[in-house]
Parts: structure tokens; sequence; C-alpha cells
């Protein structure tokens, strides 16, 4: 067996699965020599800044020698993916992707003085790819980007249905009385917090499929961190699956053009100049926007009565129909109550793209107004600030619910907001005074949800250390994948 060895990763097309993908091949190759990683990456054609973001990352001084990087051809575009059932789109174009990946790995596979290959690492939502690995006789093991309740969710779910015919798009948010016995959760999840795609036909049994090829991995990696998820993580002690909680990985690389940056800058040096944890930053993730002028007038009434200082993220949405992800408008007064930014201008910056990690460690920033989704959660627990949860989509509202309800750890806005999805209908606005009420939570500089918030940060940063839970996790899955018959 050659000393020097290699995984192969396949992420999700897309940024989040991405950065995340790639920082944790960072942190494999500094903690283990032996090791070095190849990214194959397919460009998703929804989301333009891969090729940015790959340059940002191989230009910089710390660059990694042994992380290496293939971009895949594609012969999949938009129109062809618009004919598609949307629970489609992912699937096909990581199917379309198979035969160069199998191409791409024999040939890193026959080049001179190549290290052994050792394994692959695929995404959540490139479950495909496992049979791939098995052409290649090594393990292939999942790259989890969520968190371990929501894996235990996924995979139980799919028990239900393959040992009790249970079949949840049959289910209805209005009968609010039914709830399910998770074992990765401490409470019974209501069924008003269930993913949309959980409640709709076709999507349901993709989400199925999925959990089903989850199961034939060798393992499933994690970016969590058992000190957070204890409960999650120790209920798959009870099952045959082998997990390795190896988080927070957190990407703490903004990616943005010089329009943004410039943009940035200035509420980078608005904050330079606020007091201490003064002030509440809202925003909604990548794919974040209301539809509705209304919720953007209420977002901003419950602003100005809580008389909070704040720095808002607000995104123009896409045209319907489209895949596209939402903008920055270019006047964004025409959407905002008249006189709002003139009568906020002491007090609060409204921005467009926002670069969530610098802002959510800067010093001033004392409360986040989330999403919820899973890099959001795991960087406001790394840089201590705690979220007033506001779910949109995905498994939002499933990681809401464990933040307020298991956890403890944040305040509620809302647990079951959701935008509208396939057949699935939407909730309605969120009013004036639910924000408020949360903005004014969130911001207690000495609530219970604040301290453990930032005991948890503390944990977190530790759980990354030489002799830390993560640490520990990680060592484990490098001598597991490199020891496989």
């Amino acid at each position: 067996m050659k000393k020097s060895q290699q995984l192969v990763f396949v992420p999700c097309p897309g940024m989040g699965h991405l950065a995340a993908a790639v920082e944790f091949a960072k942190l494999l190759i500094n903690q283990h020599p032996q090791l070095s990683v190849t990214v194959l990456i397919t460009r998703s054609p929804f989301d333009p800044n891969v090729d940015a973001y790959i340059h940002s990352i191989t230009s910089s001084l710390s660059f990694p020698e042994r992380l290496h990087f293939t971009l895949l051809p594609s012969h999949l575009d938009t129109t062809t993916l618009q004919t598609l059932h949307p629970s489609s789109v992912m699937d096909s174009i990581i199917e379309n992707q198979i035969p160069n990946v199998r191409d791409a790995v024999s040939k890193l596979n026959s080049a001179p003085d190549s290290p052994q290959l050792a394994g692959f690492v695929v995404d959540m939502f490139c479950t495909a790819m496992i049979e791939v690995a098995n052409e290649f006789r090594v393990p292939a093991m999942v790259f989890f980007t969520s968190g371990a309740g929501y894996l235990g969710f996924k995979l139980h779910l799919h028990t239900l249905r393959e040992r009790d015919n249970v079949d949840t798009s049959e289910l209805s948010w209005e009968d609010s009385g039914t709830e399910f016995a998770i074992p990765s959760y401490e409470n019974p999840i209501p069924v008003r917090v269930f993913p949309s795609f959980m409640l709709d036909k076709e999507w349901a049994l993709c989400f199925l499929n999925h959990a089903s090829k989850i199961k034939k991995a060798k393992g499933i990696i994690v970016n969590t961190f058992e000190e957070f998820e204890s409960h999650a993580v120790h209920s798959f002690s009870k099952s045959d699956l082998t997990v390795y909680p190896i988080g927070p990985i957190i990407s703490v690389r903004d990616n943005k053009t010089a329009t943004q940056k410039s943009e940035s800058d200035h509420v980078m040096e608005w904050l330079d100049n606020q007091p201490p944890l003064s002030v509440l930053f809202l925003c909604f993730g990548s794919k974040g926007y209301f539809d509705e002028q209304g919720q953007v007038t209420e977002i901003a009434r419950a602003l100005e009565r809580s008389g909070v200082r704040f720095a808002w993220s607000l995104r123009k949405p896409p045209p319907k129909g489209t895949f596209e992800a939402p903008r920055d408008y270019l006047k964004v007064e025409e959407v905002l109550p008249e006189g709002f930014l003139e009568r906020t201008a002491e007090i609060g910056r409204v921005i467009g793209w926002a670069p969530q990690t610098q802002i959510l460690s800067h010093k001033a920033v004392g409360g986040f107004v989330s999403h919820c989704g899973w890099n959001s959660i795991l960087e406001s627990i790394y840089y201590g600030v705690p979220i007033a949860t506001w779910p949109i989509h995905a498994e939002q509202q499933l990681n809401a619910f464990q933040l307020v309800r298991d956890l403890k750890m944040s305040v509620e806005i809302s647990l079951d907001n959701r935008r509208e999805f396939g057949s699935v209908g939407k909730s309605g606005m969120v009013s004036a005074e639910r924000i408020e009420k949360g903005i004014r939570e969130v911001m207690e500089k000495e609530s219970d949800v604040r301290k453990k918030v930032k005991h948890m940060s503390e944990i977190s940063k530790r759980a990354l250390m030489e002799g830390g839970s993560s640490y520990s996790h990680l060592g484990r899955f490098v001598d597991d994948i490199l020891k496989w018959e």
C-alpha cells in the first residue's frame, strides 16, 4: 500500500455545499499529511459564482498544495432543466456527471506517481456517485451538510415508509395534532414543521430515494459537533450506521463582486462605530427573499418600532418560474415604507448581498434574524450570536424547531413559516408585532439564550482543536477509510 493516498470529493453544485466541502478538505489535509484531495466540480447552471470562488481560493497564499480541483464538463442547460419536474433537476444534473466522474477518476488513477485512491466523499445530494465508488472498489462516505437531527429525520422517515408504509404526502399542515417521534429529536415533531417536500408526492419520493442511498454508504460525515447535537449524535449509537460529527465546518471566505465588496466595506465601517452587541443582523441566506412587498413593510415597521440598531440584507425576488438566485435591488427605497431610510439613517443600514461571516464575527452584532439554514446556524453558534428563527424552505422549519424547542438556544419569530413549494401552499404573513417581539427577545443582553449560545461558542472552537470531539471523530474517519478492505 502506498504511503500517500487520496480522496475524491464530489460536492453538490451550489456555493453553500461546495464551500463546506472545500473547507472540510482543507481540514483533512492540514491534519493528515499522508492525504491529498481532488474535488470534482460541477458548474451549477443557477449559480454563476463557482468559477470566481475557485479562483479566489486557489490564488490564496494559504492554499494547500495537496488540494486539487477538476472542473467537469456538462451538457445540461437551464432550458433542458426547466422542462423537468423540480424534484428531478438536481438528480438529472448529478446523473449526467456519472460518466465524467468515472473518466476523471480513471485519469487520476493512471497518472504517474498518483497517490492510491482511498475513497469517495460524496455530497448528500450526490448519492448516485456511491455506485461509481463501488466500481473502483473503494468506500463511499456521504458528506451531510445539514445537522445530525435532520439526518435522523431523513433516515427514520425512510424506515417508516419501508416498514409501516407511512406516506407523508398524504399528511396536511392543517392536521396540527399529528406528531412523529423521531429518535434524533428530544421532542415529538409536529407535521406543521415538516419540510414542504415531505407533503408533496414527487418531492417525497425524491427525498426517500436519497435516504435509501445514504444508508448504503460506508459512513456519514456530518457538519455538526457532538456537544451541540448530543441527543441526535447519540441516537445513532443504536443503529448500524457509522456517523462522524466533524464540525463546525464554516467558510470564512466571502465570494463577492467588486460592487458588493464596496457596499460590504461601507457596512463594516458603520459597524465599527456601533456599541458592542447593539446591532441586529437580518439575513435570509443566498436564496432568501420575500415575494410580497407587504412582508418587507412588516419587517420595516418592526425595526422602526423596536428602535434597535440593525443591518438588514434585503434581496430582490428572482423572476417567477426561473431557478435564478435573488439579486440586489437597484433602488431599495422603492420596496420600503416611504421615509423609512431617512427615519432610520442613524441606527440602521439596508444592504443587498451581505458578508455574513464578517458581520456575525463583529463585536457590534448582538442578534441574528435568520432563515435557519444549517451553515448560518453553525456560524451563529461559532461566533456566539443568538438567532431569532424565521425559516423559509427546505429543512429550515425543522432546524428552527430544534433550536427553539430541543436546544433552547434561539428565540422564535416563526417555526413554520414557508414559501410556496410545488403543490403545497405557503404560510401567511408574519406580522410586525411577532417580528418586534422576536427582535426584543433576541437582543436581551442577559438572557438565558444568549448565555447558552456564548457557552456553546466556546465549546465549538475547542471541538476542532487537538483533543476535541470533532478532532477525534475526524481522526476516526481517516483511520476507517484508509484501512478499508
